[in-house]
């Protein structure tokens, strides 16, 4: 394995990204259209390959040296195979199942090739995408759509629990400390990038009068408040948590692996929560739209507390309560007009921000680098 210096993500893995910016809009695109509760299942389980796809590249180019011609040209085979992945998307319930499952097979192939050169390596989560939950997702598109969907969630529990029942093997791994928190940030740079796409693409078609204006500014200020909330505070305390970490292996696998499908999960919701919103600001949303744009915000917000947990074992407070205030609030916003929604949240987000600010300021008068990331809000 890799030693634990310095790495910096390469070009090849930037150019990657591209292809997971069109396959959440795809995804996006699949939950737009079917916000009840199946709608958001079958999503999810569209979700974790794709993701777990991005996860099993970004880890591998963690452990090896990715920045010569065979690590580019891997990169760029599972780009392909996530290319296809994503058109296959939208018609995954349909006539699209077997493309989603060869796509998604094949880039587990091409992953497990690309690591074959550690010993054990087909034993482990690797092994398990090649031999277990790759099959799973072809034979799951072979089959109707509700025998599909549990055959698809089969495969999405056999890749999530593979670093769990596998942690004994992945504890010689040596992760790069920069490498894996700069990347896992950038994808959900990808996932927030989305929500403007979702304010942007609707407001682009509306006529743009004053209430228009004003559910975009709004919209906006969530988008950039859940950006504030991770990039100002979180980005720096993760990184810090794994390299002080007894057990890297531990913190990646918890903290990002799993901490980050449920941050890029919320951050999805809210972006098509947008889709409804900003088209109509007059309207009411309806307990679907509802769902989903505080919904997202509150999984966002609650998953830092985990993240915490996990990394200091102590509470998130702050982001705990908004979390709680923001699902409280829920249920009320379902009869009101789309804009209210809107303002509601991005007042709540807006006070949380200034909240921790304020909070993290009066700890940076009293404290070390390092005190200061374990005491802050994140």
């Amino acid at each position: 394995m890799s030693g634990t210096g310095e790495k910096r993500v390469t070009w090849a893995e930037l150019y990657f990204d591209l292809v997971f910016v069109f396959a959440i809009t795809q995804v996006s695109g699949l939950l737009h259209h079917h916000h009840d509760w199946a709608g958001v299942a079958r999503a999810l389980v569209v979700f974790v390959p794709v993701y777990w796809c991005w996860v099993g590249t970004t880890v591998q180019a963690n452990i090896r040296d990715v920045d010569t011609a065979r690590g580019r040209l891997g990169i760029l085979a599972v780009g392909l195979t996530g290319l296809v992945m994503a058109l296959a998307v939208p018609g995954a319930y349909e006539g699209r199942g077997v493309l989603l499952g060869a796509g998604y097979w094949a880039a587990r192939i091409v992953l497990l090739l690309l690591v074959v050169r550690i010993p054990g390596a087909w034993r482990g989560p690797y092994g398990v995408g090649a031999l277990v939950s790759g099959p799973l997702l072809v034979a799951g598109g072979l089959l109707p759509e509700g025998p599909r969907v549990v055959l698809w969630a089969l495969a999405a529990l056999c890749d999530l629990s593979a670093p769990v029942v596998f942690r004994r093997r992945l504890a010689n791994v040596s992760y790069h400390p920069a490498h894996m928190p700069e990347r896992f940030a950038l994808f959900l740079l990808v996932a927030l990038g989305e929500s403007i796409v979702g304010i942007g693409a609707t407001a682009a078609a509306a006529r743009l009068d004053a209430a228009e204006l004003v559910s975009v500014t709004a919209a906006f200020t969530i988008s950039a408040g859940l950006w504030w909330q991770y990039f100002v505070h979180a980005a720096d305390a993760m990184r810090y948590a794994v390299e002080v970490a007894d057990s890297r292996r531990d913190v990646v696998r918890r903290v990002f692996q799993y901490g980050h499908l449920a941050l890029v999960a919320g951050v999805i919701a809210v972006a098509v929560g947008f889709g409804e919103t900003v088209a109509d600001p007059r309207a009411a949303l309806g307990a679907g739209s509802v769902a989903l744009l505080y919904g997202g915000c509150g999984l966002y917000l609650l998953t830092f507390g985990y993240t915490r947990w996990m990394m200091f074992r102590s509470v998130a407070t702050t982001r705990v309560v908004a979390a709680a205030v923001v699902l409280a609030l829920a249920p009320l916003m379902v009869r009101w007009p789309a804009i209210t929604a809107l303002v509601a949240l991005a007042v709540v987000l807006v006070a949380l921000n200034v909240v921790e600010h304020l909070r993290v300021a009066r700890t940076a008068a009293r404290g070390t680098a390092g005190e200061r990331l374990v005491g802050g809000p994140v």
